[in-house]
């Protein structure tokens, strides 16, 4: 089965503002450039972060797709990934627990479930125990019995720069794009 807006590569740009973060979704060119833009949202900073809206454009006069907080305060209740009709097409939350040493979340859509994880303890630790930037931080998505659905790679760079690949067709582009900037958001990046 594959998903109603299914895209395998795409790109996510933040751009930083003074009181916001802007992220920017790109489509993967035949080439690996960027190509059409597909969306980008806004999120205040310092702000709870229990809602972020993509929007069609920079006009933002049509939201396409969101994500919101099941709870205000609970961390750990998760977020709905929902179409512009307010319709659900997924969630996903961190896993507090498991996240201690390496940051973990877990992802569920239409006939798929996985957990997502950073792939490298080292950097894990480093981030956790310093304050470098520009770390690369790479999540590796996998379905109980170790399918790829997902994977999010940040390239270390001044601006962050996102590489999202997505194997299972399953997985809807907006679910993917909603984990990806929910990551950055929730790492506090």
């Amino acid at each position: 089965m594959t998903a109603g807006m299914y895209l395998p590569t795409f790109f996510v740009k933040q751009k930083f503002a003074m009181t916001t973060n802007r992220y920017e979704l790109y489509a993967a060119g035949p080439d690996g450039s960027f190509g059409q833009l597909m969306g980008l949202a806004e999120q205040k900073r310092m702000a709870f972060k229990e809602e972020v809206t993509f929007y069609e454009d920079a006009s933002k006069s049509r939201a396409v797709f969101s994500f919101k907080a099941r709870k205000r305060i609970d961390l750990g209740s998760g977020y709905d990934i929902v179409d512009e009709a307010r319709q659900p097409l997924g969630f996903f939350k961190k896993d507090f627990g498991a996240s201690l040493m390496r940051s973990t979340f877990q992802i569920e859509g239409p006939g798929y479930a996985g957990t997502g994880q950073e792939r490298s303890q080292a950097i894990a630790l480093i981030r956790r125990f310093t304050d470098i930037p520009f770390l690369p931080i790479h999540f590796d998505f996998t379905t109980a019995d170790g399918q790829p659905l997902l994977g999010v790679e940040r390239q270390g760079s001044v601006r962050d720069k996102y590489t999202v690949h997505v194997p299972d067709q399953r997985v809807d582009f907006r679910v993917a794009a909603a984990v990806a900037v929910g990551l950055d958001a929730l790492m506090q990046r």
